[in-house]
């Protein structure tokens, strides 16, 4: 009798014969996609990546659950095939293995870190599952229950590296491991007592011992003459301890900051580049994988057994009498089996290949094989390597670096204010055809223009009723540039200029709280006139305000006639202003999470700019047609330049709109006198800006945003703390003093150090 439900008996009982094989097989494709895959979360930001490794993050727990589910409820119908049922017991420890997960992905976002407890909860139940489809087949007739009670181990170490590697990166576990109580001041006292009370004679004597215990750790560093790719790696491992202290705003102290800045003053730009990003690469992989466990001895021991364990399963199996099993099933142990071999080889080579083991291995000097030191020595130069804007196109070599081994993704994002204006107000309105035409051919590309602007007009309103316009404002409008290894060094030769006069804290945090002010106050006094650009507005107001004006000048400049070489240092000059004023446009609208604590009202304050914008355009007949190029650009900007400014845009319009369209051409056209001064002026400007939202960003969003490709603000960030130019440091010298109990009758000496 045919099934009388929605679906037949033919398509269930497909489903009852497939289903356990196919989730098997969709748990270990998963698993491969996303060993390989999920390490480029850390290279790129592109949302067509990162959704496929979202999704199968997600899958592979509910494809692993759901599995084992199935194979414990049909542990009650293979008592006419035990041979079956003993090889489906046989799966369910490689389903633990496929839920401890690869060792690139342990989470998403840091706030799945906080739920370690879930995790921890997920591999009780789980394993408990396990263990009674095991107990199910535990028959002397299942020949296969010695190798699956021997999988039971490798199952529930990679399990207990996931849970145990998620508490660790959570912000609960970093908050418990960074306290310093110092000293026993209880002990200490106790011991003063006792001799008070007996009446002995007893003073207490204090000296200045030195820097703290706590300074010493990086003094060696300083002693280093040769600096090597494998001392950067080493030098980046050890300040990476105190870089997770950031994370949890962690207040450092005074000697801390002044040896972390005098080791980062020695050092080239390129070298503190590649300390920075190994740095980042330490702190991406604590946070987002499994390396604070597997990098450790424990964490050696117990991979090498497991990946052992799971050899001595597959020989086992291989040697085993295979009648009485479907050939399918067998196909799937294989592949099971070979699966959890080849995953465990990629993990040990990337293991192999890490700064983890690097920094490891020649932890206690490089007396090690001249050859390996040699090999890994070019590897890690292999790494590091930062484009030149000389350099020609990138070779093969260099393209598989690009993909396969970049710590970050090594570019930045850009924001057009005007090219966006401009394409926006393009957008062509729906009209009917002419009818009255007596051109066929006309009326029907009239039509067909008419139907696309139609289709075009309905999407888009379909994306803002879906509150999904900003993401394609991001896929449509968001550029991206490599940065260049003059771009780095100009920004670092900024911030060490100001490291240099931020011999004191309280300097340092009066520079990091500077956004344009100590710049156009300090290295410009002579033009006060743009000093009320950046002291009386907002910082989102000053991002936005600079950006135009930036663009007004950059684009204004291209229709002129005044080109300029390559090797011109102005003109260098201004492709930073242009890439850092682009860059942090980016930041303010896109980014929101990261820049809520600096943003104020840069969405509303943007939204109203883009409207006036579009009405200028919209009137003088601009923005028409597809994509501007830089003749229309230019054009549009000339046109702005034009306006008569003579009175202040607040006097005509009040506080009814917070555009600020025509006070960047006034700034533009206070930029234009200077000349040759002008994109000097502009990019050291940026750079100020650039830092003040690095350093005021919250440190946590910094965090998440390595697992996206990471961003310039956060080498600018980690930059700005290594110099000591935050607010992250103690504004006193504390002071190391060594307390003595001296007794004038007697010859013990009691030595206790304290901190005061």
């Amino acid at each position: 009798m045919a099934s009388v439900g929605p679906i037949s008996k033919r398509v269930k009982n497909i489903w009852d014969e497939w289903n356990l094989r196919s989730f098997i097989i969709l748990s270990l494709s998963l698993q491969t996609f996303l060993i390989l895959f999920a390490p480029l979360r850390k290279r790129t930001s592109s949302k067509w990546l990162m959704v496929p490794i979202w999704l199968a993050y997600l899958l592979a727990d509910w494809a692993a659950n759901f599995a084992i589910g199935l194979i414990a409820s049909r542990q009650t119908d293979t008592e006419s095939s035990p041979d079956n049922g003993g090889l489906l017991a046989f799966w369910a420890p490689f389903l633990l293995l496929h839920l401890g997960g690869p060792d690139t992905i342990i989470a998403v976002a840091m706030e799945d870190n906080a739920l370690w407890p879930r995790h921890f909860l997920g591999l009780i139940f789980q394993a408990v599952a396990a263990v009674y489809v095991f107990i199910m087949q535990s028959s002397p007739q299942n020949k296969l229950r010695w190798p699956t009670l021997l999988l039971f181990f490798p199952g529930l170490v990679k399990y207990g590296e996931r849970t145990r590697a998620l508490y660790l990166a959570s912000l609960e576990s970093l908050k418990e491991t960074m306290p310093e109580p110092g000293p026993d001041y209880a002990k200490y006292l106790d011991v003063y007592s006792t001799r008070k009370a007996a009446n002995l004679p007893i003073t207490i004597h204090t000296q200045e011992a030195g820097p703290g215990s706590e300074s010493k750790n990086v003094t060696y560093r300083l002693e280093e003459v040769n600096i090597n790719n494998i001392s950067l790696v080493q030098g980046a491992h050890h300040l990476f301890q105190t870089s997770m202290g950031l994370i949890i705003d962690l207040v450092f102290n005074f000697h801390q900051r002044s040896e972390s800045r005098a080791y980062f003053l020695e050092r080239t730009p390129e070298d503190a580049y590649t300390l920075i990003a190994t740095e980042l690469n330490f702190m991406y992989e604590a946070l987002y994988t499994k390396a604070y466990v597997v990098h450790s001895r424990w964490g050696y021991i117990l991979r090498a057994t497991s990946f052992g364990v799971i050899c001595i399963a597959l020989v086992f199996f291989n040697k085993l009498e295979k009648h009485g099993f479907h050939w399918l099933d067998v196909g799937v142990t294989y592949s099971l089996l070979f699966g959890a071999i080849a995953l465990d080889a990629i993990a040990l080579s990337m293991l192999l290949l890490s700064d983890w083991t690097v920094a490891a291995v020649y932890k206690f000097g490089e007396n090690k094989s001249k050859i390996a030191t040699v090999l890994l020595k070019k590897y890690l130069d292999f790494k590091r390597s930062l484009r030149s804007t000389t350099r020609q196109s990138p070779t093969c070599l260099e393209r598989t670096r690009y993909l396969l081994f970049r710590r970050w993704s090594e570019s930045v994002s850009g924001f057009s204010f005007i090219n966006y204006s401009l394409q926006e107000c393009g957008r062509v309105s729906v009209d009917r055809p002419a009818s009255t035409t007596k051109d066929l051919s006309r009326y029907c590309l009239c039509l067909y223009r008419t139907i696309i602007s139609f289709l075009s007009h309905l999407s888009l309103k379909i994306i803002e009723r879906l509150c999904l316009k900003y993401l394609r404002d991001e896929l449509k409008y968001k550029s991206s540039e490599t940065v260049t290894k003059e771009l780095w060094n100009f920004i670092f030769e900024e911030l060490k200029s100001k490291s240099s006069v931020a011999d004191v804290p309280e300097t340092g945090s009066k520079l990091c709280s500077s956004r344009g002010e100590w710049v156009l106050g300090e290295r410009y006094k002579n033009h006060p006139e743009l000093l009320s650009s950046v002291a009386g507005v907002t910082y989102d107001g000053s991002v936005l305000l600079w950006h135009i004006a930036t663009e007004l000048c950059y684009y204004e400049e291209e229709m002129s006639n005044e080109n300029r070489k390559k090797e011109d240092m102005s003109n260098e000059r201004r492709q930073y202003s242009k890439m850092m004023s682009d860059y942090m446009l980016y930041l303010l609208i896109m980014q929101p999470a990261l820049m809520s604590s600096v943003a104020g009202i840069g969405q509303k304050r943007f939204r109203d700019t883009v409207a006036e914008a579009k009405q200028f355009f919209k009137k003088r007949g601009l923005g028409k047609g597809g994509k501007p190029d830089r003749r229309n650009l230019g054009e549009a900007c000339k046109k702005l330049l034009k306006v008569d400014t003579l009175v202040k845009p607040v006097d005509v319009k009040g506080n009814i709109s917070k555009s600020v369209l025509f006070d960047a051409c006034i700034l533009a056209k206070e930029l234009k006198k200077l000349e040759g001064l002008k994109w000097k002026l502009i990019s050291e400007v940026w750079v100020e800006l650039l830092s003040y939202a690095a350093s005021h960003c919250r440190a946590q969003s910094h965090a998440q945003l390595l697992s996206k490709g990471g961003e310039l603000v956060t080498f600018v960030w980690l930059l700005m703390a290594r110099f000591g130019i935050a607010e992250q440091f103690q504004v006193r010298e504390v002071q190391t003093t060594t307390g003595k109990l001296i007794m004038e009758k007697h010859p013990d000496v009691f030595n206790i150090s304290y901190i005061v």
